[in-house]
């Protein structure tokens, strides 16, 4: 077949190409499908088929990106020398190379997939050579022969194809030639960086295999959506699991195991759950908490500061990471970051016993609340992987209200939103959980024009959107009083980390840079006090559970609060600096995963990262084997 009368120019001729790179990874995955349908069948196809459809152009538009950026490149410099019948062979034999480097790498994750349940990483590669891959692949090959027909199917028709649609050089010459296509040179690199970080906006991070939940029902149709190399290239950096082998597992096991067995004859409490993430909410940021570092100042949190008064104060809260995307899996699946964020790495594709879904199969209702974009930070993916089942977003809010209330940098300002979330609960069945990630408190640091001249300026450049997000919690819970559930639910408000401004001595230390504000409230004052002991993100899960008495094992990395609270094993963990933080009541460590030590402390620590590590290892965080 030949397409010459299609072309205008050669340009036409490269989308002609990389259109035979887009239908081959079609056919790849509609093999892929079908050969693992007993896993991968679509059960509701006008419910799924959207979704999976938007999430396989994204991710193929990046795949596509990763592997004909140099194609695309060279298709388009601008220079006459590109016309040549050499030039043309070169780039001839990289496009089939590519070509069947997809072809190989996706059939052979199409019988892989069986097996091990996930696409081909740069894991397999880096443990080759002393361990099955290679024999299951052989195996897979010999015992499905057909794989091997449809791939030399692929391969000729896709030189067929390239061979048939002709070259045809441009009819312009001279400066013409060379403004016109070093024009499209960089219009084709915005488009090609667009594609390959999977979206336009400052509020989408480049994109991971994680995202890919976002747009699948189950956790096995993520890798529907996926593909190679895609999945390579994006887990290099991410090699098999590491890490010093200090007990046997048994021992381990013994000394901290994430297995909870709660009472079982505790009968449990259908109460809403509502968890505020609140984005850089240090410790210090508060005048209750802090009388002596603002004697003579005025209040950032003077609503919190009210409110806590009424609930329990954790004094000595930590947070599990330094970054936003750390602190979610912390938060509402009990699972800390360390030296790479989890929800980054392929492990956060794995089946997972998150909030959501612990709650979920006792019948509560699932939401999730973000004011900035749905693909925003990856955080509806890794929430939708935690088992949350309904999602708000700023595409949401603006449906219903419009655009104005973008605040021109990451979505939509706390206070509407949160408002906007308040009344949107009506909506949910009770009991409900429901976590909202705030956005206003974040760099550059910009609130709303009409309080500028209102709020209180701060002893640093955050302190005044810590004192309109304080406002907009106070307009939430104004809301919410006036709904049925309010007196039902408890309320969780937690820092995702500690802001990178600082302003007391104390926030500058190890700890203090880690010294979070977090504190439960109940309408029915039946959560009130105030403890020192050390506490952290990743015990809020297990500890709301301990409070609705929940009464079926679950797997956590965190502990009960309250019920712990009298046993002398409260710590908090994180990673700085290439080293473990472990903060005691008493103590804190600093661990470099090398110490030749033998206390209690030591063997704590040892066991505690050394657990972390294994289930990353076996990407078990269930209670399954």
């Amino acid at each position: 077949m030949n397409y010459s009368k299609l072309h205008k120019n050669d340009i036409v001729t490269l989308i002609l190409r990389l259109l035979i790179a887009v239908a081959v990874i079609w056919i790849l995955r509609i093999v892929f499908y079908f050969y693992n349908i007993e896993q991968l069948a679509i059960k509701n196809w006008s419910k799924e088929l959207s979704n999976l459809i938007t999430g396989c152009i994204i991710f193929d538009a990046s795949n596509l990106t990763f592997t004909f950026t140099p194609f695309v490149i060279f298709s388009l410099l601008p220079f006459k020398f590109r016309e040549t019948k050499a030039y043309q062979k070169g780039l001839f034999i990289y496009f089939i190379i590519a070509v069947t480097a997809i072809i190989i790498l996706n059939l052979t994750d199409t019988v892989y997939f069986r097996y091990v349940f996930k696409r081909i990483t740069i894991d397999e590669f880096s443990y080759f050579h002393n361990d099955n891959t290679a024999e299951i692949l052989f195996k897979g090959v010999l015992e499905n022969w057909y794989i091997l027909l449809i791939a030399i199917a692929l391969i000729v028709g896709s030189i067929q194809s390239y061979r048939s649609i002709k070259y045809i050089p441009q009819a312009i010459s001279g400066w013409k030639f060379y403004t016109l296509n070093l024009v499209v040179l960089i219009l084709a690199t915005g488009i090609l960086l667009a594609c390959g970080r999977g979206g336009t906006t400052r509020a989408i991070r480049p994109i991971t295999m994680s995202n890919a939940a976002q747009y699948a029902e189950t956790p096995q149709k993520i890798y529907l959506i996926l593909s190679n190399p895609f999945c390579i290239l994006k887990s290099i950096g991410n090699n098999k699991v590491q890490y010093t082998k200090y007990y046997s597992e048994d021992e381990v096991n013994k000394l901290y195991s994430p297995i909870h067995q709660p009472d079982k004859t505790k009968q449990i409490k259908k109460k809403n759950i509502v968890i505020f993430v609140l984005e850089s909410f240090s410790y210090e940021h508060s005048k209750f908490l802090n009388p002596d570092l603002y004697k003579n100042g005025e209040s950032y949190t003077p609503f919190l500061d009210s409110l806590m008064q009424q609930g329990y104060i954790f004094d000595r809260g930590y947070a599990n990471g330094r970054k936003s995307i750390d602190a979610l899996p912390s938060v509402i699946a009990s699972i800390p970051s360390f030296k790479t964020p989890f929800a980054l790495t392929d492990q956060a594709l794995s089946p997972m016993s998150g909030l959501g879904k612990v709650l979920g199969n006792e019948g509560w209702d699932s939401w999730f609340f973000n004011g900035s974009e749905r693909r925003s930070m990856g955080f509806v993916a890794f929430a939708k992987s935690a088992g949350y089942k309904n999602f708000a977003t700023r595409e949401d809010y603006e449906k219903v209200n419009g655009t104005n209330d973008f605040d021109g940098n990451w979505g939509i300002w706390d206070m509407p939103f949160l408002n906007f979330m308040a009344n949107k609960l009506s909506d949910a069945k009770q009991p409900f959980l429901a976590t909202t990630f705030t956005i206003t408190s974040h760099h550059p640091f910009a609130i709303p024009e009409e309080y500028k001249n209102i709020l209180p300026k701060g002893k640093t450049l955050v302190q005044p959107c810590i004192a309109y997000t304080d406002r907009a919690m106070q307009k939430f819970f104004q809301t919410a009083k006036t709904k049925n559930w309010y007196n039902n639910t408890i309320f969780v408000i937690v820092a995702d980390h500690v802001s990178s401004e600082v302003y007391s001595p104390e926030n500058r230390s190890g700890i203090g840079n880690s010294h979070i504000m977090y504190f439960m409230f109940t309408p029915d004052g039946s959560v009130k006090g105030r403890s020192s002991k050390v506490t952290q993100q990743i015990d809020i899960m297990p500890t709301v559970l301990g409070l609705i008495n929940y009464n079926k094992p679950y797997f956590a990395f965190g502990r009960d609060f309250f019920q712990d609270e009298n046993k002398n094993n409260d710590f908090a963990v994180n990673y700085n600096v290439n080293k473990f933080q472990w903060v005691t009541d008493s103590t804190t460590y600093i661990f470099d995963e090398k110490s030749s030590g033998d206390t209690i402390a030591d063997k704590k620590i040892k066991a505690f990262i050394q657990s972390y590590y294994m289930h990353m290892e076996k990407r078990n965080f269930t209670l399954g084997k």
